[in-house]
């Protein structure tokens, strides 16, 4: 939502500094100089990306759009739902996450957090962090080298839609001078129509590099950016997923892990340690009613 609301300011703003310097709305309406603008900026994103970066982009200009923000709520789940598969281990033995793991949709204890069930990256990331130490296949220190490069997989593949969206970014001012080029071009063939001909075609040719600039700078930069402060919030909730596990099967109690996990997050979204203390009694008590 904040998203629409900026890309209403910029567009208010500019109009109406345009308009309030007597300016005729009419003359910024160059659909042709538009059509170079947007068209030119769309094979560039497809020549510079591959498939699935540009579905990548897709998705995450929609969820922007969205405007969706991790929240204190769901930071609780992720870490209560943590805590009781600490527990269970804990009381039952690492084997006792085996059925849990295997098929978390499925889950007694998954299903109770719908909001960590609807993140298929931190589900899977969940169960790929604890089933090495079910099976016995890596040893609790090797588990953070392990997870630590995924992370960082993850990130490097989570910034390729930023650097393909600030390569059409920095592009646009480029492709308006073309625009304007172009409309230049017309002129030359007008100059026999007359002054007032020639100002029209000069203007709109004008429009053209305004318009790279006006998009470069008001909307695809800026969406670059907020896909960024977006990432940095989902790699957040992976590496506390992450710093949970490690602790966890370094020896640490369950509410200790989870509490070390809890350090790392924003502010903004941090629960205190008696809120995350509270809750972490309350589901224990739930678990054994």
């Amino acid at each position: 939502m904040l998203i629409i609301v900026g890309g209403l300011i910029v567009l208010c703003c500019t109009l109406g500094g345009f308009l309030g310097e007597g300016g005729n709305p009419l003359v910024l309406f160059q659909p042709y100089e538009l059509l170079v603008i947007l068209g030119v900026a769309a094979g560039i994103l497809v020549i510079a990306s591959p498939g699935h970066v540009l579905t990548a982009i897709i998705s995450k200009f929609t969820a922007s759009l969205k405007g969706g923000r991790e929240s204190k709520a769901q930071c609780f789940d992720l870490l209560k739902l943590l805590y009781e598969l600490f527990n269970i281990a804990r009381r039952n033995g690492l084997i006792a996450l085996d059925e849990h793991l295997n098929n978390p949709e499925t889950s007694a204890i998954f299903q109770k957090y719908p909001s960590v069930l609807s993140h298929h990256e931190r589900l899977l990331f969940i169960c790929a962090g604890l089933k090495p130490i079910v099976d016995g296949k890596i040893k609790p220190d090797m588990l953070d080298h392990m997870m630590e490069s995924e992370l960082d997989a993850k990130a490097e593949e989570a910034e390729h839609p930023i650097h393909v969206l600030q390569l059409v970014g920095d592009s646009l001012p480029g492709v308006g001078i073309v625009a304007a080029v172009l409309g230049i071009i017309n002129t030359m063939g007008s100059i026999s129509e007359g002054p007032a001909k020639v100002g029209e075609h000069v203007a709109a040719a004008l429009v053209g590099t305004l318009l790279g600039i006006f998009v470069a700078y008001g909307f695809v930069n800026p969406l670059a950016n907020r896909i960024k402060f977006a990432n940095g919030s989902e790699a957040m909730f992976l590496r506390l997923i992450k710093v949970s596990i490690c602790s966890f099967a370094k020896g640490l109690a369950p509410l200790t892990a989870v509490e070390s996990a809890r350090r790392i997050l924003d502010h903004s979204i941090q629960p205190t340690a008696q809120e995350l203390e509270d809750a972490a009694k309350a589901t224990a008590t739930t678990a054994k009613s």
